[in-house]
């Protein structure tokens, strides 16, 4: 039935590395389901075997001396075909099986029979599983037995996510406030440094200056004010608005945005271009502007001397909006995983690591495709596609 057949094998090491429990040492809660199998069942040998992409790895084992064996030599591979329990009364008369290692030599096994471990999203991740020297069969109160040393060992497996996913989110938590406290004090410290020479000079020469640090501070923090609000409230809340899709003018956001950014921009000593746009869009205000203004942000971030560029591009399938740098590049290996929170190319790098991470959550709201392409030491191409408002593009 079903199960794993129709389980691509990616899936299933994606979900087995949510655990994090291969090739770690044996534990005492895991030793007792195996030991109470290989008593309460009368065999030699019984395992916690988990599948992994080339082997079958042990959790626990009684009998075997070994912590895995390769692909080729498991039947536990077979077994999380099966939905909940696969048995063979005597593997040296099954083809499959018949000239499988561990039957022709050492441990010479005859009989297996296996309780499929399965997550409650379905994916089957190994067995309990029972061997014995000699051909047998199960009776159905054992197989009911060693269904339920499945479910308990399920069970333990299950505590060890939850709890590795509560300390990700202390550990997290943790570092959002560490940065945190340390990115908003520089803005601060600007503004408050601003407030200073006005107090004490107000007719000083520097004063437009110091009043254009300050405006370029405060945009910052409001800026990273906003990231962090959408972020606490994204993650903690389990009802997602929904978007408030409405026609409006590309250029109604370049004119908002732009101003501030090339201020921005300028005082890093980079260019900052908007083409215009009368090109007219469905799609929510807010997360278009969410979007842009983070990858223009990441843009200067990322981006020493050179160039950024903000302009669409018209596609059959909608209006293709794009951000381009000259910046440091991505290389291919992470061009995933600069979309996850808090993650940063330069660890060193100004700001909280949130900007990519909330742009991918607008546009997976939005349910509009995203795409960046990167060269190393030539610079980043971020873009979304929206639908067109108003009449459709030819």
């Amino acid at each position: 039935m079903t199960g794993s057949d129709q389980e691509p094998i990616r899936d299933r090491i994606t979900v087995l590395g949510e655990y994090r429990v291969l090739d770690t040492p044996m534990e005492p809660a895991f030793d007792d389901i195996t030991r109470s199998a290989m008593f309460a069942l009368d065999v030699p040998i019984a395992l916690i075997s988990l599948v992994d992409e080339s082997r079958q790895w042990f959790k626990s084992e009684q009998g075997l001396a070994c912590r895995e064996t390769p692909i080729s030599a498991s039947v536990c591979a077979h077994a999380i075909r099966q939905y909940e329990f696969f048995e063979i009364p005597d593997l040296a008369v099954d083809p499959r099986f018949a000239q499988n290692p561990l039957v022709t030599a050492e441990p010479f096994v005859r009989f297996y029979g296996g309780a499929v471990l399965r997550t409650s999203e379905g994916i089957a991740l190994g067995t309990v599983c029972v061997l014995d020297r000699k051909p047998r069969q199960l009776s159905e109160d054992q197989r009911g037995f060693l269904k339920g040393l499945a479910r308990q060992t399920m069970a333990l497996l299950e505590l060890r996510r939850a709890l590795r996913l509560s300390l990700d989110i202390v550990e997290r938590q943790a570092h959002l406030m560490a940065v945190a406290g340390h990115d908003l004090r520089q803005p601060l410290g600007i503004i408050s440094n601003a407030i200073a020479t006005g107090l004490s000079a107000p007719n000083h020469p520097s004063m437009p200056r110091q009043l254009g640090l300050a405006q370029r501070a405060v945009d910052s923090l409001v800026q990273q004010l906003d990231g962090l609000v959408t972020a606490a409230t994204s993650s903690g809340s389990t009802v997602e608005t929904a978007p408030v899709r409405v026609s409006f003018q590309m250029a109604e956001l370049f004119d908002a945005l732009g101003p501030g950014w090339i201020s921005h921009a300028a005082s890093k000593g980079i260019q900052l271009d908007v083409v215009p746009s009368s090109a007219e869009v469905l799609s929510d205000r807010r997360l278009m502007s969410s979007i842009l203004g983070n990858l223009v942000g990441n843009a200067i971030k990322y981006t020493r001397t050179g160039r950024i560029l903000i302009g669409c591009r018209r596609r059959r399938k909608g209006l293709e909006v794009c951000v381009y740098d000259t910046g440091v590049g991505i290389a291919p290996s992470h061009q995933e995983a600069i979309f996850s929170p808090f993650k940063q190319l330069n660890p060193e790098s100004e700001g909280l690591g949130l900007g990519l991470a909330l742009v991918k959550q607008a546009a997976l709201q939005l349910q509009v495709p995203l795409e960046v392409s990167s060269v190393l030491g030539r610079g980043t191409r971020f873009s979304v596609q929206v639908p067109y408002g108003g009449q459709a593009a030819d």
